[in-house]
């Protein structure tokens, strides 16, 4: 083999070598694509629908209760009671008190999620769960997003919120996490989740890091059976004491 064909060779070899190397590292750097459906979307907000890892085919207790059916005013109410704090450790409560509560959607974020969630619970199946993403653009680079997601387990609705009026800022190079992943945090939260009335929210329990990080309170169960009005039961014992029906 001649000098020239050795060089040839050499600067073939090395060619693709550095060809697989690239596409070795964009592999390795492209995060897997969630399975989703839009529900609706437009260029700062979506309702989708996604997979869930968490819910096996062949165990039927792990299957949410999708579809469900729910009333936009009934959902309204859920998300208006949905209320943010401060977190703060025990010193921090004890010299400062208690941070104040805030409104975890806006007016208008609440007329946006009470629409398009109800219409992608009607259509989830029992594998999926809702997702959704709010954000504000500030420059080309940053904006305010408030993320998360929900899924209905028998009578409980879970809901976790990934993000709440964080400040993200888009890379200049590499994946933009806050659109692809809505349930996962951007950045530390530092805020608990508040749902009125409390007493529809099951307690859960959560580990002394989850604490610390004040990753403990951003997911809340509610128990949909104690939302349910009462007045059907207040109108059926006023007819029993009239006698107008056998009770």
């Amino acid at each position: 083999m001649s000098r020239q064909q050795i060089v040839i060779h050499r600067k073939g070899w090395i060619g693709t070598v550095l060809l697989t190397l690239y596409a070795v590292l964009s592999f390795g750097c492209a995060a897997p694509q969630v399975p989703s459906r839009m529900i609706y979307e437009d260029p700062v907000n979506f309702v989708r629908l996604e997979e869930d890892a968490e819910v096996l085919e062949e165990w039927s207790p792990s299957h949410h209760t999708h579809p469900f059916t729910i009333e936009p005013e009934k959902l309204r109410a859920i998300l208006l009671g949905l209320k943010v704090r401060e977190h703060g450790i025990a010193l921090q409560r004890w010299w400062r008190g208690e941070s104040p509560l805030v409104s975890a959607f806006t007016d208008e974020e609440v007329a946006f999620l009470s629409v398009h969630i109800v219409e992608a619970l009607a259509e989830a199946k029992a594998n999926e769960r809702v997702t959704f993403y709010l954000s504000q653009p500030q420059t080309f680079a940053r904006r305010i997003i408030t993320t998360g997601g929900l899924y209905i387990h028998g009578t409980d609705l879970h809901l976790i919120l990934g993000n709440w009026r964080i400040v993200y800022g888009i890379p200049a190079y590499g994946m933009i996490y806050d659109r692809r992943y809505p349930m996962r945090p951007t950045a530390a939260k530092g805020f608990d989740l508040i749902f009125h009335p409390s007493e529809a929210v099951i307690p859960t329990k959560s580990s002394f890091l989850d604490e610390v990080l004040a990753n403990s309170k951003d997911e809340l169960i509610i128990d949909l059976t104690k939302l349910e009005p009462s007045e059907p039961t207040v109108s059926l014992l006023n007819s029993c004491v009239n006698q107008d029906f056998s009770c």
